[in-house]
């Protein structure tokens, strides 16, 4: 019985590794194009060139003068200008007022996307500001948006 545990382990352990080494998705999306944006910076520059590169039509947006309670949405519009998969890995706001929706799936080279953002201005008065953080497969890592409205009672 032993036996046969341990040939059923090695099987597998040999089933993962091969696994491992695949080069390609379901998807058609190549391992290969995700890189490690946390050792970024000991790239060469050969290396750093083949990144993605998440580019943003703009990194803020004004929302105006706005009634309490209302909910407002915007879409920050992108593009990957770089040479491989964007991954968008997470779009963190900076309070519970603000939430976001990146895109789950990797995003070519030359393709756009968007994340939509939603501003839930019930509980702000007066001048606001939010942030949201996205995090991706990019150097740098982290990218900043901003949302301002100025939030008044109806």
């Amino acid at each position: 019985m032993r036996k046969i545990s341990i040939i059923i382990g090695l099987c597998v352990t040999v089933f993962l590794l091969a696994a491992c080494g695949e080069k390609n998705n379901s998807e058609g999306f190549t391992t290969a194009d995700v890189h490690n944006p946390m050792t970024a910076e000991g790239l060469s520059k050969k290396d750093a060139e083949k990144m993605p590169v998440l580019t943003f039509e703009t990194l803020e947006y004004d929302f105006g003068r706005v009634i309490k309670g209302e909910k407002l949405s915007y879409s920050f519009k992108f593009k990957n200008t770089g040479k491989s998969n964007l991954i968008i890995s997470s779009a963190r706001s900076s309070c519970g007022c603000t939430t976001s929706t990146p895109p789950q799936a990797p995003i070519r080279p030359g393709e756009s996307g968007e994340i939509g953002v939603t501003f839930d201005s019930k509980n702000q008065h007066g001048e606001v500001n939010k942030m949201v953080v996205v995090s991706a497969n990019t150097y740098p890592v982290q990218t900043t948006l901003r949302l301002k409205a100025t939030v008044v009672e109806p």
